[in-house]
């Protein structure tokens, strides 16, 4: 059985992070391993939220496994805490790379053009640095402006500007890069790539559904390296992705009874499954 670990955050009530990368990528039929950098009684979005550091337990994991001979298809990170945090994880990264596994960086940060609480331009730049080891890194718009040190865009870009942001993206030593929350026009959101590997572009798209929540870069992120790790392109990967998240943002649409904390992903698991089914 292919196996991934996934590095980030435990928000114990909020559908994002770890519990939305374990229960997808294992759906996919993949053993997830985790490291969780944190704990959290709910993600940030609520007030008063309890927080646990977990920077401490990182290394001696690390070191455990080593002793183990522990090996994984793909590394994937996501919400990691400090400058600290993003130095131990580079390290990581270091230690289980081989050839032939993926490493899948979501440098999350922020969103609708500024920074999450906490983080500065320290954070930014080791999170740049933290990327440059990526073969895959998955920013949203906001997240890609602070990388490059640009002014972040809500909309009015076009097709050019988001190639040219793909290309300096692409400078840091990744191989390849996946931009979320792309939009064009008032009528569709998706995602756009570049796969330096092959000089190609490439993009998915899905009708705007009227209904935004936190956590659907988690999901996309988890479904793309999950679809990656189980033999799909990234081009397919990233389709794969976007139309499940797609789907499950329209499920919390259709549902009156939906919770504003999260996305109802664990409704659309059979939709994704059936997916990959389709796709081999």
């Amino acid at each position: 059985m292919k196996r991934i670990v996934t590095i980030q955050d435990i928000s114990c009530v909020g559908k994002c992070s770890l519990t939305v990368a374990l229960p997808i990528i294992s759906a996919m039929g993949i053993e997830t391993a985790i490291i969780p950098t944190a704990v959290l009684s709910t993600h940030t979005a609520f007030d008063g939220f309890t927080f646990r550091d977990l920077t401490d337990e990182i290394k001696p994991i690390a070191d455990h496994w080593k002793k183990e001979n522990f090996r994984f298809d793909a590394i994937y990170t996501g919400y990691l805490g400090s400058v600290k945090q993003v130095d131990i994880v580079a390290d990581f990264i270091d230690g289980f790379r081989e050839d032939g596994n993926v490493v899948f960086v979501d440098p999350v940060m922020g969103d609708n053009g500024k920074l999450y609480t906490g983080f500065d331009t320290d954070f930014v730049k080791e999170m740049k640095m933290l990327c440059k080891k990526a073969d895959v890194i998955a920013p949203n718009m906001t997240e890609a402006a602070f990388l490059l040190g640009i002014d972040y865009k809500d909309g009015g870009y076009d097709e050019e500007y988001v190639k040219n942001i793909l290309l300096k993206l692409c400078d840091f030593g990744c191989k390849s890069v996946v931009l979320t929350g792309v939009s064009f026009d008032k009528t569709n959101l998706g995602v756009m790539g570049y796969n330096a590997e092959t000089d190609s572009y490439f993009s998915c798209f899905n009708k705007k559904v009227p209904y935004m929540c936190h956590g659907t870069g988690d999901i996309f992120a988890s479904t793309c390296v999950g679809a990656m790790v189980r033999g799909f392109s990234l081009e397919k990967s990233a389709d794969i992705a976007a139309d499940y998240t797609a789907e499950c943002l329209k499920a919390n649409a259709e549902d009156e009874h939906t919770n504003w904390y999260g996305v109802n992903f664990e409704s659309k698991i059979p939709y994704l499954i059936e997916k990959i089914r389709e796709e081999k």
